[in-house]
C-alpha cells in the first residue's frame, strides 16, 4: 500500500528557495516515502526524533539541508513534511 504524502504550506515556501539540486533530492526521498514509507533508514544522518516524527540530511557539507516529517497512521496512511532548509534552523 502506497503512503499519501504531503507537505505543509510553510514548506511549500521553503522548497521555492531551495537550490535545484537539492530540490531534486528532496523530491527523491518524498518519492520513495509514498512508496516505501517514512522509516528511510537509506537516507543520511536518518533517525527518529519521537515516536512519529523522522528526519535525515538531504544535502551534507555546507550548508547542510535537513527535511522533517510526520507520520500519522490511521485511516489515510499520511506523512507531512513539516520542514526542509538548512540545518542551523531544524526545529528538532
Amino acid at each position: 500500500m502506497n503512503w499519501s504524502v504531503t507537505a505543509a504550506k510553510g514548506v511549500r515556501r521553503q522548497v521555492e528557495r531551495l537550490p535545484e539540486r537539492v530540490r531534486e533530492r528532496l523530491f527523491a526521498l518524498l518519492l520513495e516515502m509514498e512508496q516505501a514509507g517514512p522509516i528511510r533508514g537509506n537516507w543520511p544522518n536518518y533517525g527518529k526524533l519521537g515516536p512519529r516524527r523522522h528526519h535525515c540530511h538531504i544535502k551534507k557539507g555546507r550548508p547542510t539541508y535537513v527535511a522533517v516529517w510526520e507520520e500519522a497512521d490511521g485511516t489515510v496512511r499520511l506523512v507531512e513534511v513539516t520542514y526542509v532548509g538548512t540545518h542551523e534552523k531544524a526545529p528538532y
